[in-house]
């Protein structure tokens, strides 16, 4: 008895599946779909969308009408929201007959595009009462290639008979339902209709686009080699990639990073080209001057050329002078190499001398020197020393005949004296007027006569015994004599004639 009623348990839970299945009263979504021909499609086949299940095959039943009546019992959510726009198609799944039903829920549009209305819902007391109904136009049931291949065993003309004879048996009188058939055994051929439909309604655009393709070709077809070369060559190219596609696969993975440094890298390339705008626009301001450089450039070379040639000539006349001084160059060698040692000595001496300050201390000599020796005021230079090179420089106890220096020439004491009215030198005369803003020319036409015969006005003959000749320094000093005169103005004049040198 429990065996008995667990098998009464069993067989209920089935009878209801089968009748969930079947009704869809279980409160799933059902889909009663209308179809031409629905031969070799049986409950529990396949029901896709772009290939994917998303149900199965209810029950198949035939309506009034003489169409088949086939339910599709939606089981995946997702699809449960066909809409008046779906279309379903039977299609073969396999070679021996199987069939499933290929249904899309929807057409696809443009997003933001409003969905059209769900399909329309049997109402009640009707035969699928609650199940969306599907009309034969949305549907279609092309002839399966197992059906094709059925007359294939009999004769070309057999077959054509078969045809002409089962069409024209069945299609007496119903040309109307033989071409809506005909439109709904294939959904290509629908398709294909809307698409004429499409290509009519612009024949005029298609002209045209026929016409300017015309022209756009044109020069392609006189190119046609090089076309018919590029495709060649981009096979090659094709293969070569295919060969290394590893390694292009990881250059592609590589990309993104290389794009993100490549950003900072084209910023700081902007701010460069920036940077670069004056120094283009100063290279379009140079720009003629830089053509007439390279304009020039052929009569410099021209040029150029003369000069090598006179190069070459004069280089051959002077090959025997440089190989008549190669005894020279030699005899320099060796002298070079004797005077290493004194150049590096002389090269230490002056190392030392730098170092030490002496080059500064030789100068300051030189400078204050010069400076001891010579004077300068407003009337010129003037030699305030002067060295004596002969015997004269050399301490002496008695005189000496060749050392008779004196300030005043005794000897010329006997001559014409030419004197001014203040009682001074020619020269002192001739100094003053030049300060007074004479020239040399007229200082001398104003004062003429010779310095060596005359003697200033008022001084005292060696012969005339009113004074005496001494020593400068002393009765023992040296050999320089002078003669003392009176206090006048011939003391200035004596002084400033020293001074000058005369």
């Amino acid at each position: 008895m429990a065996a008995a009623g667990g098998l009464g348990a069993v067989v209920l839970l089935v009878a209801i599946l089968f009748a969930t299945a079947a009704g869809g009263s279980s409160g799933g979504y059902t889909v009663r779909a209308i179809f031409d021909d629905a031969a070799n499609v049986i409950g529990g086949e396949d029901v896709k969308v772009d290939g994917v299940k998303v149900g199965t095959v209810g029950s198949v039943t035939p309506t009034p009408t003489g169409k088949a009546a086939v339910t599709l019992d939606i089981a995946n959510p997702g699809f449960q929201d066909f809409r008046d726009d779906a279309t379903c198609t039977i299609k073969p799944q396999a070679l021996i007959g199987e069939k499933y039903v290929d249904c899309l829920p929807t057409q696809p549009r443009a997003e933001g595009t409003p969905l059209p209305p769900p399909l329309a819902r049997i109402p009640a007391h009707r035969e699928g009462a609650g199940e969306w109904l599907l009309p034969v136009q949305r549907t279609s049931s092309p002839v399966g290639v197992d059906q094709l291949s059925d007359i294939n065993h009999l004769p070309e003309n057999q077959r054509l008979a078969i045809i002409i004879n089962e069409l024209g048996a069945g299609l007496a009188g119903r040309g109307s339902d033989l071409n809506a058939v005909l439109h709904r055994s294939n959904p290509a051929l629908r398709e294909f209709e809307k698409v004429l439909g499409i290509l009519a309604s612009e024949n005029k655009l298609l002209g045209n686009l026929a016409v300017e393709s015309a022209q756009a070709l044109a020069p392609i077809t006189r190119d046609r080699r090089q076309f018919a070369e590029f495709f060649a060559q981009s096979n090659t190219v094709s293969t070569a990639s295919a060969r290394h596609r590893g390694a292009i696969a990881e250059s592609l993975a590589s990309f993104p990073a290389f794009l993100r440094q490549l950003g900072p890298a084209l910023k700081r390339l902007e701010a460069f080209s920036a940077q670069t705008i004056p120094v283009f626009q100063d290279l379009a301001v140079a720009a003629p001057g830089v053509n007439r450089t390279f304009e020039s450039l052929p009569g410099f070379s021209n040029s150029s050329t003369q000069f090598f040639k006179s190069l070459g000539r004069a280089s051959k006349g002077i090959e025997s002078g440089l190989v008549a001084t190669q005894p020279l160059l030699n005899r320099f060698e060796t002298l070079g190499k004797a005077a290493t040692p004194f150049a590096s000595n002389f090269s230490q001496l002056l190392t030392s001398v730098r170092s030490t300050g002496g080059l500064e201390r030789l100068l300051d000599l030189i400078f204050l020197g010069a400076n001891n020796a010579n004077g300068y005021n407003a009337l010129g230079h003037f030699i305030r020393a002067n060295g004596v090179g002969a015997l004269c420089a050399f301490y002496k106890t008695i005189p000496v005949r060749e050392c008779n220096a004196n300030f005043i020439n005794l000897a010329a004491s006997t001559a014409q004296a030419s004197s001014t009215a203040s009682g001074t030198t020619l020269a002192a005369a001739r100094v003053a007027a030049i300060a007074h803003g004479a020239t040399a020319s007229q200082a001398l036409a104003e004062y003429p006569g010779s310095e060596t015969a005359a003697a200033p006005l008022g001084a005292v003959s060696p012969t005339s015994g009113s004074a005496k000749a001494q020593p400068v320094g002393g009765a023992s000093a040296g050999t320089t004599y002078y003669t003392p005169g009176g206090e006048s103005s011939e003391a200035s004049g004596m002084l400033l004639n020293y001074l000058l040198g005369e």
